[in-house]
């Protein structure tokens, strides 16, 4: 396998595994989206409508869109059958999610051709190459005149977390558009705090930005295991809270070295009340405090990161969800709990942000997408 390094200035700087044009595989732990709540569905409170960027693809713009996609197969068949139909449509179910095909390359041409694309939760046991290979066919352009894109994957290497489902657990990709790719020569690296493949971090020099791809831990009673001894350490909300001071730590590292950063994904965290409906949920208590944790490290201590919520940034109290379970009236009970967060350097240059709230856009996921804007070209003032 191709391995190149990244500069000696950012190794130096983060001393994690790095790669370009071949990221190393690494395979992650399972997870699961929030379990949903048992709600009474209100139905005079519907879900906002999805919103769409105004993006075009250029590269003095970086358009970064999120998604948990809950297993990427769905996306690298050439026929969906077992999800999208078990039985012939009736009238009422055409042009609905019911006739849909999962298709990447539809996505990215239905959102004006992202900058980024980056998918949590895609499943692949890190020895299936095939599939990796499918997923690199599905996004490569098909059409003279269309953009091109690569995929880089990040997928658990964890032993003692990472084994069920025939290790069909965890993992992130990032897609990339390659006019970016060939124009910022990004460095695209993991972390050594992670080994259930959570997170990828895509770089550029200049100007200084840091784009990661999350899906971050979901805190459950379930036990936690030392990644090379096996022994148990703690519950998952223990290592959802010690994921918390690592993203801190590392974001902060790389602000002190003039960098911005954009944390983009499923982050299982619905930061307020106006984040879950019909409510926000509070049981079992640790969800409270990790909620609690997560605001303090990333908005609000005067220690923390004095993040940027984008939606919350464009959008102010408009409510918005990103996780819609299936098996329920659409909208009926959501949370936002994935987001896009940035650096409070890049408030000015944060042009639009929003989430894709229908069923055609969850498709065969129980998450909807979401998107943020800004602008890289520098702004020379006239006054």
């Amino acid at each position: 396998m191709l391995s190149i390094t990244c500069p000696s200035n950012i190794a130096r700087r983060i001393g994690s595994n790095i790669t370009t044009v071949a990221f190393r595989t690494q395979l992650c732990n399972m997870s699961i989206s929030p379990p949903p709540l048992k709600r009474q569905r209100l139905g005079d409170n519907k879900p906002e409508p999805a919103t769409l960027p105004r993006n075009t693809p250029n590269e003095d713009r970086i358009c970064v869109y999120s998604w948990n996609i809950n297993g990427i197969q769905p996306f690298v068949q050439k026929s969906i059958t077992s999800f999208f139909q078990s039985k012939k449509p009736s009238s009422k179910q055409q042009n609905t999610e019911a006739t849909t095909a999962a298709s990447l390359r539809d996505f990215l041409r239905r959102h004006s051709w992202p900058t980024i694309l980056c998918l949590q939760e895609v499943k692949i046991n890190p020895s299936d190459e095939a599939t990796k290979s499918a997923v690199r066919q599905a996004v490569r352009s098909t059409k003279e005149g269309e953009p091109d894109y690569e995929a880089h994957f990040c997928l658990p290497t964890d032993p003692h977390n990472a084994r069920g489902f025939g290790r069909k657990v965890y993992g992130v990709c990032t897609i990339l558009r390659k006019s970016f790719v060939a124009k910022y020569q990004p460095v695209i690296r993991s972390v050594d705090w992670d080994l259930e493949g959570r997170f990828q971090i895509v770089e550029i020099e200049e100007p200084k930005l840091s784009i990661w791809n999350i899906y971050a831990v979901n805190g459950t009673d379930n036990p936690y295991k030392d990644s090379k001894t096996g022994a148990v350490i703690g519950t998952r909300h223990d290592r959802k809270l010690a994921v918390h001071r690592h993203m801190l730590n590392e974001a902060k590292s790389l602000e002190a070295h003039g960098f911005s950063v954009i944390l983009a994904g499923d982050l299982n965290i619905a930061r307020s009340y106006l984040d879950g409906h019909p409510n926000l949920r509070t049981s079992p208590q640790q969800h409270v405090v990790n909620r609690a944790d997560f605001n303090k490290k990333f908005f609000d201590a005067d220690e923390g990161l004095k993040a940027i919520d984008t939606y919350r940034h464009i959008h102010g109290d408009k409510r918005g969800y990103t996780y819609y379970p299936r098996g329920r009236q659409f909208g009926s009970s959501c949370d936002r709990v994935d987001l896009i967060i940035c650096s409070k350097f890049l408030e000015k240059k944060l042009v639009d942000a929003g989430i894709c709230a229908t069923e055609k856009e969850r498709g065969p996921s129980d998450h909807v997408p979401l998107f943020a804007t800004f602008e890289l070209k520098e702004t020379t003032s006239t006054a």
